[in-house]
């Protein structure tokens, strides 16, 4: 069934204004049964977001509206296409307990949720690490290279899957090489295989579901899916559900590289 499992909204306040009817009727023209957006959930109370314009995440002031939009045009459209209220959630070291309470006053009004990481703590300083590549090259400096950057990302991503955000925990993990998005933009070779296979692996055993994400594709110092090709297939051999998502961030970017992604392997 054609599936778009990662979309966000005019909720979202680094995005786009385009409204949550021409991403839907772009969904039906284009033939897909399924969509669920997953806009940036609010940042856990306390964390101050790092970006300049402070838009990581969605005004939680905001939320209820969200979910009473799409409560209604999940119903209005319901016979063309299922549409799943969802959030992204981010992971951030140091702020599980405020993560867990807005999953639990939130989580039973959602169909689907993500959990990603984007911010990488070092020493009393959280980054957002796919920010822009000036950001990611300071922040590779300062934690001592490219390579201890990747192994922090990976270890992050391990503790999101490990850490107890309670009964409304995603089961999704999002974009698992997300550490790639600026790869492109230093010189070194890093082989993080192996750190990828464990986390495919790790998700495994605790049941997790694959984001198989085609933003990174559309990325200028990336030019690859989250994660890319043999790691997609290595996480089918695992039977790891596997989720297609374009991380659209307008309706023009929806479903964006889907084709030729599922004419190189079957998801």
């Amino acid at each position: 069934m054609m599936r778009d499992g990662h979309i966000h909204t005019p909720f979202c306040p680094h995005g786009s204004t385009d409204s949550f009817e021409k991403y839907i009727d772009k969904a039906i023209e284009n033939g897909f049964k399924e969509i669920s957006f997953t806009e940036h959930a609010p940042l856990p109370d306390g964390f101050i977001d790092p970006t300049p314009d402070k838009d990581s995440g969605m005004d939680k002031a905001y939320l209820k509206d969200y979910i009473h939009q799409l409560k209604r045009l999940k119903e209005h459209y319901q016979s063309k296409i299922i549409i799943n209220i969802g959030l992204e959630v981010d992971y951030i070291i140091g702020f599980e307990s405020q993560t867990r309470h807005l999953l639990n006053e939130f989580g039973p009004f959602l169909d689907d949720a993500i959990l990603s990481v984007h911010f990488l703590q070092a020493a009393d300083e959280y980054v957002c690490i796919d920010f822009s590549d000036k950001v990611y090259l300071q922040f590779a400096n300062k934690v001592g290279g490219i390579a201890p950057m990747y192994e922090l990302y990976y270890e992050t991503v391990k503790k999101s899957i490990l850490a107890d955000l309670g009964p409304y925990k995603p089961t999704r993990i999002g974009h698992p090489t997300l550490i790639h998005k600026f790869q492109l933009a230093h010189s070194e070779q890093i082989d993080d295989s192996l750190r990828i296979k464990e986390i495919l692996t790790l998700m495994k055993q605790h049941h997790y579901e694959l984001d198989f994400n085609s933003a990174g594709l559309s990325k200028p110092f990336c030019k690859e899916p989250y994660p890319p090709l043999p790691f997609v297939q290595f996480a089918k051999e695992l039977n790891i559900p596997i989720i297609f998502g374009s991380d659209a961030h307008t309706a023009q970017d929806l479903h964006q590289h889907h084709e030729a992604l599922q004419q190189k392997i079957k998801f």
